[in-house]
């Protein structure tokens, strides 16, 4: 007979039919709880033979130093090196400050949820770090809901900006400073190659474009993420039309640099963003985001300028300005 798998603070939450949190406050802080939802919730406790772990009942009072950061999945090609760059420089800046970094793993959000919220319940960390943050992003509500200290890399891009803190990059400074580089040095027709509409980055990326070019009129491709894709896109434009080109990512630049040498104009001045290896490999321009200083800014503001322990969550961004690689 399979063993019967131990009940969760979810379970219990369920069973009674209140929220997470008012199942931590009876553990925790039972005198904080109005009593009817108290004897309800242990009623329910006692039930699915719920057993707090220890380390939930001295969440308030017992640091772990360590904070959790997810660990995405593989997904080979160009990009995906930011975040690889960031969770490493994150481990370092801890470890400086006698933090450990714990990581998670989850393919779909809903997985990510329950992961956090296990975490939340197990007391195993101080904090957590967000990535790839999106407009209403539901993880951020549960952590706010579950009072849990967090910060995030990427903004919230919605009305929620001043919720929690969060560092990002400043992708239209990188793409204003590119294109301001080849209206310099090679015309006044710079295109940009950026994603479908969806894309808060890539709206920001093409801003930073607009920005640059004014009053001056250039073609705005569009493509999905890749190298083909970026290829296909620029095809149509040469091997006259554009004096050179912006892409949001270097798998577009380095896509429309194959389509450029195809159609004889090898030298066609192309900026990427993310400066991979591959595009150096490539000799092609490329705006670098700097993911060890958004690691140094994300610890900063949880932890204080140089302390090991949680500070008070001021709910406040900051911008980190890329550096634009020209080769």
């Amino acid at each position: 007979m399979p063993e019967r798998k131990a009940a969760t603070i979810g379970d219990v939450a369920r069973e009674a039919g209140v929220s997470r949190q008012t199942v931590s406050n009876v553990v925790n802080s039972p005198s904080i709880v109005k009593e009817s939802t108290r004897l309800k919730v242990q009623a329910a406790i006692e039930a699915l033979g719920y057993s707090p772990n220890a380390l939930a009942r001295r969440l308030r009072t017992q640091r772990t130093s360590t904070i959790a950061v997810k660990l995405d999945p593989y997904s080979g090609g160009v990009s995906g090196v930011v975040l690889d760059r960031f969770v490493h420089a994150l481990t370092e800046s801890a470890a400086a400050r006698g933090l450990r970094v714990l990581l998670y793993a989850a393919r779909t959000l809903e997985e990510e949820l329950r992961h956090l919220d296990e975490l939340a319940d197990a007391g195993e960390v101080d904090a957590i770090v967000l990535t790839g943050t999106s407009r209403g992003d539901r993880r951020a509500a549960r952590l706010l809901e579950r009072g849990v200290p967090f910060a995030a890399f990427g903004r919230p891009w919605g009305t929620e900006a001043a919720a929690h803190p969060w560092v990002d990059i400043d992708g239209a400074a990188g793409t204003r400073a590119a294109t301001a580089d080849l209206l310099e040095r090679a015309g006044e027709r710079i295109a940009f190659l950026g994603w479908p509409a969806g894309s808060e980055s890539g709206n920001d990326r093409e801003r930073g474009w607009r920005e640059a070019m004014g009053e001056r009129t250039a073609p705005r491709l569009t493509a999905e993420d890749g190298v083909a894709e970026g290829q296909e896109a620029v095809k149509a434009l040469l091997p006259n039309g554009i004096d050179g080109l912006v892409c949001a990512s270097d798998a577009l630049a380095i896509g429309a640099h194959l389509a450029a040498v195809q159609a004889g104009r090898p030298e066609l001045p192309i900026v990427g963003f993310d400066n991979t290896a591959a595009a150096e490999a490539l000799g092609i321009s490329s705006v670098e985001q700097l993911p060890e200083r958004v690691a140094a800014g994300i610890l900063e503001m949880l932890m204080g300028p140089e302390g090991n322990k949680v500070a008070k969550q001021d709910p406040k961004g900051l911008l980190v300005e890329p550096r634009l690689i020209v080769r």
